[in-house]
């Protein structure tokens, strides 16, 4: 893991733009691979904790070592941050190469790190580094019936929705 910054320096300057004007960040990550109506109410979900939402996205590289699956990613990086980049409760997209979203949520420093209930709050990259200095770790409880592995699965399956 290198130790460049994650953040861009323009990313850098608006994330201490809203720090100064006393904005909550929230932060949150994911792969976010074949958006769907789970992704955006779990965003909604995060971004109403604060001022501010900042997402994490694994690039490319990432998704594949974290091995969600055969052909995944299946939407380039570029164009999963643009997506989310236009939805009306992100504010801020990153994409880090990182296994885990660590170093980006230590240049961040969020006021809430908020990731999906399949998480275990112990289990969240980063939690640690959060409450130590007076930060809120929040697990989202999922929406039932939304994943995109299911999703990818049932697409290649020739199965219906629903």
């Amino acid at each position: 893991m290198s130790e460049a910054s994650v953040l861009s320096d323009a990313q850098r300057r608006t994330i201490e733009a809203w720090r100064a004007s006393g904005a909550r960040i929230v932060f949150t990550n994911g792969v976010f691979d074949l958006l769907h109506r789970g992704h955006v109410e779990y965003l909604t979900e995060a971004r109403a904790m604060g001022n501010c939402l900042v997402v994490g996205v694994n690039s490319d590289a990432s998704v594949r070592r974290l091995g969600k699956g055969e052909g995944r990613p299946l939407v380039a990086e570029a164009d999963r941050a643009a997506v989310l980049g236009s939805l009306r409760s992100v504010d801020l997209v990153v994409i880090f190469d990182d296994d885990t979203p660590e170093r980006l949520i230590r240049e961040v420093r969020p006021d809430v790190l908020a990731k999906g209930g399949d998480w275990a709050k112990e289990a969240i990259v980063g939690r640690e580094f959060v409450e130590s200095y007076g930060g809120r770790v929040v697990s989202v409880p999922l929406r039932a019936g939304f994943s995109t592995t299911a999703l990818v699965e049932r697409l290649r399956g020739g199965s219906p929705p629903g």
